[in-house]
């Protein structure tokens, strides 16, 4: 089969779907990754023959995906700041408004030795880019998924910098074990009771203990973090969540009421309330 038959033939596959557009972009991601043909590769090269092996290794990927698994998983990594990152069960799917997170953290902070600490770090992605970014930082990630830690693990080695990982559950942690300039955290915070506003590729796939909180408690990650925050002795420390957009104003009543003498929210490109600045 030649190159563009393939494309047509994927984008028909999965159009009812997914819709034309978003299939032809999953076509130029599985080329790239299976067959070694760049969006621009494609469009000079049509006619290119396809070999049956990698005909059929898209046809079982094209079935992944009607099942709805996301093809960040298939393929087995994806795109944040400027890297490519390893992504499998373990851990969630970085999403675009974590890098706008990544992207507050550097504009505030300048390149100086400095301790961070990410809790909840999944695939590292904060972590890390905020490491390679920050080079005389030493930063420290907090995970209490040993699947999600080895996976960050090998991202660092990938992207070479150097995290010190750490596997500890936050809400069992009574105090710190140094004090931090910066601690930043994109925790569980999507209440049960949206489950049914999301979709079946998040919902089936990724993994619940990073997504879900109850809603009886859904800021639990959010006060006990700050209470870690405010036991440690640098009080010239900075707090950076990634929060549920419904959730601002209470977070921000919260911890004004447990000490924060500044809070900031921020929206993040879609124009919700998703980002939140901490200091005292």
């Amino acid at each position: 089969m030649q190159l563009l038959q393939l494309k047509n033939n994927t984008i028909k596959s999965l159009a009812s779907q997914y819709g034309d557009q978003e299939s032809e972009q999953f076509f130029y991601m599985l080329s790239e990754a299976y067959l070694g043909f760049s969006k621009i590769d494609i469009a000079l090269n049509p006619n290119e023959f396809i070999a049956k092996e990698k005909e059929e290794l898209i046809a079982l990927t094209l079935v992944r995906l009607k099942n709805n698994e996301p093809i960040q998983y298939i393929i087995g990594d994806t795109y944040f700041y400027g890297n490519t990152f390893v992504v499998n069960e373990h851990t969630l799917i970085p999403r675009p408004e974590t890098e706008e997170l990544v992207d507050w953290v550097l504009k505030d902070t300048p390149n100086k030795p400095i301790d961070i600490l990410d809790i909840g770090t999944g695939s590292g992605c904060i972590a890390i880019s905020l490491s390679q970014k920050l080079i005389k930082a030493t930063v420290y990630a907090m995970d209490i998924s040993e699947g999600a830690l080895q996976t960050a693990k090998i991202n660092a080695e990938n992207i070479k910098v150097n995290v010190k990982f750490i596997e500890q559950d936050v809400l069992k942690e009574s105090k710190l074990f140094k004090d931090f300039d910066i601690i930043v955290s994109n925790p569980p915070y999507v209440r049960c009771s949206e489950k049914q506003a999301m979709s079946a590729n998040v919902l089936d796939y990724e993994p619940d203990s990073a997504l879900f909180v109850s809603d009886t408690d859904p800021l639990i990650f959010y006060y006990k973090i700050a209470e870690l925050f405010l036991a440690q002795a640098k009080k010239t420390a900075v707090l950076y969540f990634e929060i549920n957009e419904y959730l601002g104003a209470e977070l921000i009543e919260g911890l004004k009421k447990i000490g924060f003498t500044s809070v900031e929210i921020r929206q993040d490109f879609r124009g919700k309330d998703r980002m939140l600045k901490a200091s005292i």
